[in-house]
């Protein structure tokens, strides 16, 4: 369906500078733009690319200027990412979802509570005691365990396994993969008889997952030893993240792809975890913390801070820490060559 540069600033609220009758088809990175598609300029760094892209329309977040061009059409808006967002909603394929009702090779148990307007796509198994909230959808292969409760408009894409007694809320996302409610890794060591063992630690917990909540694909969220692990309302996360036991995640927090949280560790609100990151367990992260990529936590961090490195410490501290290690093969040229100095010295001085 085509729109006009017109009906889509109506749409995100914004100014149009430019003609109002422009075709428009699509939305497109501004480098590989063409003709008819609209681009989005969030910041100075890619308002100089307009002159040379081919779209016929930008978003622009205020207060970055751009040139204006004949023929094409600048809509300017408060935040360019969020106006694209909604565009990107606009000109969506539409997405493959299984048909409502049960399909026929699907296994459910007549114990299970299926809300109004359920889909249950092929080979998904639901068991005893399950409940699905209204309009909630299973892709292809899902797996629910026994009294898993699942809320109102939740969809579960293919693979996704939810252990026994879990609970996921409502309007939340899994992406393929995702795993909810394994066992945590629980072991202690038993040196008593004649052959040392590790003992498995039963995990007889749950996991509690909140309202509006995003799972990435191939992410793994482990059951509690005892009570529950827990990811608050509005969380994002990536995928292949891993949550161990009896983690207590907040609300709105946002975790990037490949990071591993240790068991019993507790992430505050609002806070955002790039990727590849380490929480060692019985960590305590603040709200409002932001932890940049690679780090490795191994200590409490306080609200609002934001922190960094191997290990993980104020971030201001850590880029003046490798700086200084940027300068240490200089120095260590400099003391080598001062040492040889001083010996030569020395070796006159004896003669």
């Amino acid at each position: 369906m085509s729109h006009t540069t017109q009906s889509i600033a109506e749409l995100v609220g914004g100014e149009l500078a430019g003609p109002g009758g422009l075709a428009i088809d699509g939305v497109a990175e501004i480098s590989r733009a063409r003709p008819g598609t609209v681009t989005f300029i969030g910041s100075e760094k890619y308002a100089g690319k307009w002159p040379a892209s081919h779209a016929t329309a930008a978003l622009v977040s205020r207060g970055v200027e751009v040139p204006p061009i004949d023929g094409r059409a600048v809509i300017t808006v408060d935040n360019a990412d969020l106006a694209m967002a909604t565009l990107l909603a606009l000109f969506a394929p539409p997405v493959p979802r299984p048909a409502a009702g049960v399909h026929p090779s699907a296994t459910v148990d007549p114990s299970a509570e299926l809300g109004p307007g359920v889909c249950i796509g092929a080979n998904c198994v639901v068991e005893a005691g399950v409940k699905l909230g209204e309009g909630t959808i299973l892709h292809a292969g899902v797996t629910l365990y026994n009294e898993v409760a699942v809320g109102a408009g939740c969809e579960l894409w293919a693979g996704v396994v939810v252990r026994e007694r879990c609970t996921i809320g409502d309007r939340c996302i899994l992406h393929p993969n995702a795993v909810i409610g394994a066992c945590g890794f629980g072991y202690r060591p038993d040196l008593s008889g004649p052959t040392p063992r590790l003992v498995k630690i039963p995990q007889i917990g749950t996991v509690e997952i909140g309202n509006d909540v995003e799972i990435g694909a191939g992410t793994t969220i482990d059951r509690a030893k005892f009570d529950a692990t827990v990811v608050g309302d509005g969380c994002k996360l990536d995928n292949q993240v891993q949550i161990g036991h009896n983690v207590v995640i907040g609300r709105m927090v946002i975790i990037a792809g490949c990071t591993g949280i240790a068991g019993s560790s507790t992430i505050g609100d609002g806070t955002m975890i790039g990727g590849l990151t380490c929480v060692s367990d019985h960590i305590h992260v603040g709200r409002g913390v932001q932890l940049a990529g690679g780090s490795a936590c191994i200590n409490d961090i306080p609200d609002g801070e934001t922190w960094g490195g191997v290990p993980a410490r104020p971030l201001k501290e850590a880029f003046r820490e490798q700086a200084a290690l940027r300068k240490l093969p200089d120095l260590m040229r400099e003391i080598k060559r001062t040492q040889r100095q001083a010996d030569k010295k020395d070796k006159e001085a004896t003669r």
